[in-house]
Parts: C-alpha cells; sequence; structure tokens
C-alpha cells in the first residue's frame, strides 16, 4: 500500500499536478494547498482527477466549512478528525495548527489541539498525519534558535509513539526527518513523500 503526502502547495498548481500524476493508492493533502482560502476552486479541479483515493485536511489557511464544501462537490475525502484502516494499519488526521501571529482561517489553542488529538491514542499501529508539527524539533524550525510548533502534537507523539508522523506547516522544515523515540517523522511540505506499508 503507498500512500502520498503533501502539504503547503500555497498554490503552485504546476507542483500539484506533479504530486497527483505520481502513482499511489491514496493520496494525502496536508493541509495549506492554498492561501486565505484563495484557489479552492482550482484546488479541487485539480485534486478531482484522483477522487476517492484523496483524503484533506484543512491547513492554518483553509477554512474548514470550505474544504468540507470543496470535498463534498469534487467527490473527495474530508479527512479533520478523521480516521480509517488499512489493513493492520490505523490512519489518522488532525488539521489546523497552533496559534499563529497571522490570525489565519484555522488555529486551534493547544488544549483544543490535545482534545482531538486525544481519539486517536489507542490506535497501534498509527500513521498521523498533521497539519502542525511538534514543537522544538527539526520539524517546526523557522531558524535556529526560532520554533513555531505545536506543544500538544510533541506531547502525543511522545506519550503515544505512532509508528509514523507526518506534517507540513513550517516551510522551511521541509523535508526534515527525524525520531522521536520511535516514531519516525517528517515535515513532508510540497516535495511530498511515498510512504510504503506492508
Amino acid at each position: 500500500m503507498k500512500l502520498l503526502l503533501f502539504s503547503d502547495i500555497h498554490n503552485d498548481w504546476k507542483r500539484l499536478e506533479e504530486l497527483l500524476s505520481m502513482n499511489a493508492d491514496l493520496y494525502f493533502a496536508a493541509g495549506d494547498q492554498c492561501t486565505w482560502n484563495k484557489g479552492i476552486d482550482r484546488y479541487g479541479q485539480i485534486l478531482e482527477r484522483r477522487g476517492d483515493k484523496v483524503y484533506v485536511l484543512p491547513g492554518n489557511h483553509e477554512s474548514a466549512d470550505k474544504i468540507v464544501e470543496m470535498c463534498a462537490l469534487r467527490g473527495l475525502h474530508y479527512f479533520h478528525d478523521g480516521h480509517l484502516q488499512l489493513g493492520r494499519w490505523h490512519i489518522a488526521g488532525l488539521g489546523y495548527s497552533n496559534p499563529t501571529p497571522f490570525n489565519t482561517p484555522s488555529e486551534y489553542s493547544e488544549a483544543q489541539l490535545a482534545e482531538h488529538l486525544q481519539p486517536f491514542a489507542a490506535l497501534s499501529p498509527l500513521v498521523l498525519v498533521c497539519h502542525a508539527p511538534p514543537y522544538g524539533t527539526a520539524l517546526d524550525q523557522v531558524r535556529p534558535g526560532l520554533h513555531a510548533g505545536s506543544r500538544s502534537v510533541l506531547e502525543f507523539i511522545e506519550k503515544r509513539q505512532p509508528e509514523y508522523f507526518f506534517c507540513g506547516h513550517i516551510h522551511e522544515a521541509e523535508g526534515a526527518s527525524i525520531e522521536i523515540g520511535r516514531t519516525r517523522a517528517r515535515n513532508v511540505g510540497k516535495a511530498g513523500y511515498l510512504l510504503e506499508l506492508d
């Protein structure tokens, strides 16, 4: 089973088309494919070519209600707070980001992020896909000494140890890959990442 994960396209439609041209069993758009809700229609048109193989999270730049409408119109899966099982694997998704200085459309407090992650705590083995990266790691580093991720996401990973964790949000950390305990974690960004599950 091949899963293609990507995030933070921010209206780079050429790159989105390149990603959707790659062969995978399922596609996970982990937020911020557009910017300040502009471009959602075009975004949906491109994703539609893979139809019900596509699972979509709202990032902080996309209003959840607009993503819900787009998914319904285009035959895609809205995956915020979502969960599916593929064989022995559990895949779970959480959109939005922790608070930013920019007052973007979809931000949660750390308490809200923790609350929304809790239903995934008992799932194992787990592939967790979030828009927000874990705080204080290579996945959320804007520049040396400046981190902008979520403490609640970090705490969930440290305590629950999903097998895999994927995120976006912090563009400067695109492609960064680390281990948190036994969790293999990556900021996929618009480069994307192809995960093969047994």
